[in-house]
């Protein structure tokens, strides 16, 4: 470990620190940054993490003093998020862009499928135990996306003459897909939640990268050349991307919660 490390480690440090405010408590995780000068806090929205970065030398009561300050900007920030929406039973789900119900119907076999009510309703029926439903429709979900991902980046590969080595999806928080040098694309599953015409872009996007490894005006120029809707399917994200991540969330997802008594 190199000394300026040994200098600036905390052993006993907390990961978290909580802030009080009117009556409810939300945890805040702390972390240290060599490049930090002084503390900041902003919120994950994805996750709906409330973060604070501290410099090197911060000390842990003025770390908590510094967001016991900023409680009603946390509590304000927090209620500002999209509501959580756990993947259970009546729970309405965008699959590729149109509203989906779920139903638990338990008894029937089978795992997880789509129908079409005689009202024009549409239906993600998940078969199982109640304590399952939830995994049941991620995993199906991931499913769908992965499938609609291989079959979009692959079909833009095949224009751009280019190899795709894997497609893989994961719940990345952070950026909507990546390309790899050696042709692995990796892409954020929710897109499945996204309409068509997004998840398209996304696919072309990432496999243009395998030409022009950069965001570079000839990139660009590929991109709309392959996606004329690119430049409508980056105002959706750009409106509309945030909502994708309360999708599974817990309901009470970093909610601040009522102190316990005693």
């Amino acid at each position: 470990m190199s000394s300026r490390a040994l200098l600036y480690r905390r052993p006993s440090e907390p990961h978290s620190i909580h802030v009080v405010f009117d009556k409810a408590i939300c945890p805040v995780r702390i972390r240290r940054h060599r490049q930090a000068r002084r503390y900041t806090l902003r919120i994950h929205a994805a996750t709906r993490e409330v973060i604070l970065t501290m410099p090197p030398r911060g000390s842990l009561k003025e770390a908590k003093e510094f967001a016991q300050k900023h409680g009603g900007w946390i509590a304000s920030r927090l209620d500002g998020l999209p509501v959580a929406a756990p993947f259970g039973h009546g729970t309405i789900v965008p699959l590729r862009g149109t509203e989906h119900r779920i139903v638990h119907r338990a008894g029937v076999r089978g795992t997880v499928w789509t129908e079409k009510t005689d009202g024009g309703d549409r239906l993600i029926c998940v078969a199982g135990d109640a304590p399952h439903v939830d995994r049941r429709i991620s995993d199906f979900l991931q499913r769908e996306a992965l499938r609609d991902l291989e079959t979009a980046s692959r079909r833009a590969a095949e224009k751009l003459d280019v190899k795709v080595k894997r497609v893989q999806v994961r719940d990345q928080s952070s950026r909507w897909g990546s390309c790899s040098t050696t042709g692995v694309l990796s892409y954020s599953w929710r897109l499945i939640l996204a309409p068509s015409f997004v998840l398209e872009y996304l696919a072309i996007h990432e496999v243009a990268h395998l030409v022009e490894m950069n965001h570079s005006p000839r990139f660009w120029r590929l991109v709309n050349r392959l996606c004329p809707e690119a430049q409508r399917a980056k105002v959706w994200l750009d409106v509309h991307g945030t909502d994708l991540h309360r999708y599974g969330l817990p309901a009470e997802s970093a909610k601040p919660r009522a102190p316990a008594a005693g």
